[in-house]
């Protein structure tokens, strides 16, 4: 019986070639002088287009404060003020009463603020870690809060606010009547739930053995690692109350009271229309700088939740 020679090895297989990228362009063509030209052309031509299209807006507003009123109205009109004047900021400062509208649109947003990241992070982290009975139940019910338009729930809440439950308490022209629907945000809710689902149970195991308790772990452990999303959170919690304006007419009816988009339609038909966009100029300087100042913590927060590939 004959013995057949065993096969001689195989040589591992050839990688596969890189699949050719299609594009509108060969590479071969972007690579020459004259290709490179012509991307950077195109690249800066759109980049300018959109610059463009976001910052005139912009422009046009703080520059508009700026023309006497019978320019601002005039067809066609001057792309720059003919005579430079800053009375439109001035008098919108004055006679709007500018620096009582935004203090008070600041201890609203402010308490908004404060009190979502409190009860938010609190009822996230029980959710998420502490494992309540029926927590599924109660996320699921407080998710189907954000099937319901805001609308439908206007009128439950102004009856609400103006006779509290159980205390009876009329909280109309006061801060209460702002911060405490507030709280009540299944949005933020739920997105520092997903957070804390993220964090590893490793860490807070090792937090347990060293003696640390539920709270305890809660301020030390998951706090510090939760800074980029509740950086996102501050900041849709400020910019929701900040530009609000359907609930705060609706529970401030004392002018003095009245926060800055309130109060920037109330009296916007008493006062010439460049006192009104220099009023509206300043209103919107706020949210601009703390876009600029947490612009890094923004960019956090959107990647936070990111999973790696």
């Amino acid at each position: 019986m004959s013995r057949t020679a065993p096969s001689p090895p195989q040589p591992p297989p050839a990688a596969p070639a890189e699949r050719a990228v299609r594009t509108l362009v060969s590479p071969l063509a972007l690579a020459g002088r004259r290709g490179k030209a012509v991307y950077w052309s195109v690249f800066a031509l759109v980049v300018v287009a959109f610059a463009l299209a976001f910052l005139f807006p912009v422009y046009w507003m703080v520059t508009g404060a700026m023309k006497p009123p019978e320019e601002v109205v005039r067809a066609p009109p001057t792309l720059v003020p003919e005579q430079w004047r800053v009375t439109g900021y001035t008098d919108a400062w004055d006679l709007m009463r500018l620096p009582r509208h935004l203090w008070n649109t600041a201890v609203q947003a402010s308490g908004a603020w404060l009190l979502q990241i409190v009860f938010c992070t609190a009822a996230a982290y029980a959710l998420s870690k502490l494992k309540p009975a029926f927590g599924k139940v109660i996320l699921g019910g407080i998710l189907a809060t954000l099937m319901v338009p805001v609308q439908a729930l206007v009128v439950p809440k102004y009856l609400t606010i103006a006779d509290l439950p159980l205390i009876h308490v009329n909280l109309l022209n006061d801060p209460l009547a702002i911060w405490l629907p507030a709280v009540a945000n299944a949005f933020n809710l739920y997105l520092l739930k997903r957070f804390f689902d993220q964090i590893p149970r490793d860490v807070l195991e090792a937090a347990e053995i060293d003696g640390a308790g539920k709270l305890r772990t809660l301020r030390s452990i998951v706090l510090p690692l939760s800074r980029p999303v509740l950086g996102v959170v501050s900041i849709f919690a400020l910019v929701a109350v900040w530009q609000d304006f359907l609930w705060p007419l609706m529970v401030f009816s004392d002018t003095g009271e009245q926060p800055i988009s309130v109060a920037l339609v109330q009296l916007s038909q008493n006062v010439p229309l460049t006192v009104l966009i220099g009023a509206m100029v300043i209103a919107s300087i706020p949210m601009v700088l703390m876009f600029l100042v947490f612009q890094r913590h923004i960019i956090a927060g959107i990647s936070a939740g990111s999973t790696k590939g």
